[in-house]
This record gives structure tokens, C-alpha cells and sequence, in this order.
């Protein structure tokens, strides 16, 4: 009577085992612009907020961060941070308000490029994207570890300031311009934001402006309903490498 005993406690270790290698994935960030960045983390709702919500990431820097399995959030740079007289830490893009480096469960203001994260969704697989649809401040790639096969990497990775259309220009005090609005952002009217009347794919198409971000960053949203050629997918249980300036 033993035995079967014996081999039922193997199967259900071996099984628990193979569960706990893939209760939490690894977000590597990489920091390759020639500069220090803060990196921010954002958890969706219902999900636990990570064990950093904010970071200094110096130039040619990695810092890992391990998010729990099911997960969803959104991860960006925040850049041009100091603390002022007071010590309030403060960003020109990507600002979170918190007045540290940690966000402490708040967002970042736009425009900043997103990269979004749902772990473990639908059918067991990870769902990733790069979003421009508040703006873009960085280039940035997201890269799955270990799947290549399954899981296809994707990318932003022209700068869009220096061509970002006037009316849509982010500038610091000097005149160079650090962000590029979109258009929502930047005039908060229907057709850009697909609300209202144009609340549906087939009432908001792509507009001018919103390809001017699909043209340099084809991979990325460019508007609220640029799914088909936006939205990756893999199955859960791989890691990745989240690169700013790739």
C-alpha cells in the first residue's frame, strides 16, 4: 500500500515544481540612452504593486524586477529628473508626482512611450504591447527571453522628437523639444480620441497626425483601435528584456 503512496507524493512535488518556475516573470530593463533615466512601474487593477515602482537606471545599467503570475501593468522612463530645493523629486517627462523616484502606485504623465503588460491573460498566454497612444518621450523594445520562436519582439525605436509636428511638440526650458504629444493628447476632441460619434474602429480611422507615430514605429498603437498590427502575444511562462533607446 506504500508504494502508490510514494509515487503519488512524487508526481504532486514534481507537478509543484513545475508550477513554482513559472509563479512570477522577470522584467530586465536596460537602460542604453546616452544618459540616467528613471523607470516607473505601474500595476493594473487587481494586481499586487511590484517590489519597485520606480529606479535609477544609469547609462549602460540592467535592474531586473520580478512581477507575480497572473500580473498586468505598464512600465516607462521618466527623464531630466532632480530634486529641487525642498527635495522633491521631480521629472520634465514621465513625471509620476509621488516627489520620489518610487511612484508609489501613480502613473506617469504624458507623453511618455508605455510599454503594457498583461501575464498569464487569456488562455494562458502574456499579452505586450508598445504604446504611443499619450505620446512618446523614448524609443523603447520589448524582447521575450528564451521563446523567439513563439514570442516576437517589439519595437519603437526612432526618436520622434525632432520631427514631432509643432502642435504636438513637448519643450524644456530651452527650446528642444523632449516629447511628442498625440493628437488626443494634445486637443482632447473625438476623432483623435475615438469618443463620441467616433467611438467605433469604423468611425475613428487613422488620422494624419496618428500616422506620423505609425510611420516611424510601425509596431507600435499609434491610436486607440491600431490592435491588429499592435498587440503581441506568448505563451506565459518566458521572461523580458525591456530596452529604452534600443
Amino acid at each position: 500500500m506504500e508504494a502508490p503512496f510514494v509515487l503519488v507524493l512524487l508526481m504532486t512535488l514534481i507537478i509543484v515544481n513545475n508550477l513554482k518556475g513559472v509563479e512570477s516573470t522577470t522584467f530586465t530593463f536596460k537602460n542604453n540612452c546616452p544618459y540616467t533615466i528613471w523607470p516607473g512601474t505601474l500595476s493594473g487593477a487587481g494586481s499586487p504593486m511590484l517590489s519597485s515602482t520606480g529606479f535609477e537606471l544609469r547609462n549602460g545599467a540592467t535592474v531586473s524586477v520580478d512581477a507575480p503570475t497572473p500580473w498586468s501593468g505598464r512600465f516607462w522612463a521618466r527623464t531630466l529628473c532632480l530634486s529641487d530645493a525642498a527635495g522633491k523629486f521631480r521629472c520634465s517627462t514621465g513625471d509620476c508626482g509621488s516627489g520620489e523616484k518610487a511612484c508609489n502606485g501613480k502613473g506617469g504623465a504624458p507623453p511618455a512611450t508605455l510599454a503594457e503588460f498583461t501575464i498569464a491573460g487569456n488562455m494562458g498566454k502574456d499579452f505586450y504591447d508598445i504604446s504611443l497612444v499619450d505620446g512618446f518621450n523614448l524609443p523603447l523594445s520589448v524582447v521575450p527571453q528564451g521563446r523567439t520562436n513563439d514570442c516576437p519582439a517589439t519595437r519603437c525605436a526612432a526618436n520622434l522628437n525632432p520631427q514631432c509636428p509643432q502642435t504636438l511638440a513637448v519643450r524644456d526650458s530651452n527650446g528642444s523639444i523632449i516629447g511628442c504629444k498625440s493628437a488626443c493628447l494634445a486637443f482632447n476632441q473625438p476623432q483623435y480620441c475615438c469618443t463620441g460619434d467616433y467611438k467605433t474602429p469604423q468611425t475613428c480611422p487613422p488620422t494624419n497626425l496618428s500616422r506620423y507615430f505609425k510611420n516611424q514605429c510601425p509596431q507600435a498603437y499609434s491610436y486607440a483601435y491600431d490592435d491588429s498590427t499592435s498587440t503581441f502575444t506568448c505563451p506565459t511562462g518566458v521572461n523580458y528584456l525591456i530596452t529604452f533607446c534600443p
